[in-house]
């Protein structure tokens, strides 16, 4: 199997950074490296992580003088990473110890180039489970429903093109997604739990009204889309997302 680069940006989760890398840390697969980027302006957390990932050659740090976002850090991860295979994970995001394993098997035995797993959505109250509907999904699915976890995913370098993400607050990997599918590729879905997402009330990707003006700017700015086919394509999307919640 081939060497698998994670990507993970770091802005002000430390309570969460020592499971995170440790769930990568601990997995039955070992053939990977880490990229991180430290992507707060401030630096009271860096000495924290840097001995959490002390001598240990797996792990890069890319420390960004300003912040800049989660999807310009992870392009930036890209361009400082060797391996064949990208895997995104956001820093207060786990892996279960197989997830590289078996995600890889999966790849490797039917020739996928973009994968995705099931997860888990956790929150203070309750565990979501978030199931793949479909085995594969095109570019056309993913136009008026996106239901793959940034951090479930794994994608061939030779499809990642050079700043993948776009300057979204919300939204960027949707973006990368429909960059990647309008090649004619499929997002395959192994279908086994594999990671713990956790939502945050305070994150930006729980703001309701940001997460609609992102949607907007997707189809009208990076699309190309007119208003009117626009605002449609915001509301299948947004009605999709409401009915996986209720």
């Amino acid at each position: 199997m081939a060497l698998v680069s994670v990507i993970i940006p770091y802005y002000r989760k430390i309570n969460h950074i020592k499971k995170t890398l440790n769930s990568v840390f601990k997995q039955t697969f070992q053939d990977f490296e880490i990229i991180l980027i430290y992507d707060d302006e401030l630096k009271n957390d860096l000495k924290v992580i840097e001995t959490l990932v002390k001598n240990n050659a797996k792990v890069k740090i890319i420390d960004n003088l300003n912040n800049i976002g989660a999807g310009a850090s992870r392009n930036t991860g890209i361009k400082n990473s060797s391996g064949s295979v990208i895997a995104f994970l956001d820093s207060d995001d786990y892996w279960e110890p197989d997830r590289l394993e078996k995600q890889l098997k999966f790849m490797q035995d039917n020739e996928y180039n973009f994968t995705f797993c099931n997860y888990r959505k956790k929150n203070k109250h309750k565990i979501i489970d978030v199931v793949s509907e479909k085995d594969k999904i095109s570019y056309f699915d993913l136009l008026t429903d996106c239901n793959i976890g940034l951090s479930t995913v794994f994608v061939k370098r030779n499809l990642v093109d050079e700043n993948l993400f776009p300057t979204l607050k919300t939204k960027e990997d949707f973006v990368a997604w429909l960059k990647i599918t309008k090649k004619n590729e499929f997002a395959h879905n192994y279908p086994e739990f594999l990671v713990e997402w956790n939502y945050s009330e305070n994150s930006l990707s729980s703001n309701f009204f940001q997460k609609i003006f992102d949607s907007f700017r997707v189809y009208y700015t990076f699309l190309n889309f007119n208003l009117f086919k626009s605002l449609y394509y915001v509301t299948l999307l947004s009605i999709n997302s409401i009915k996986r919640k209720i």
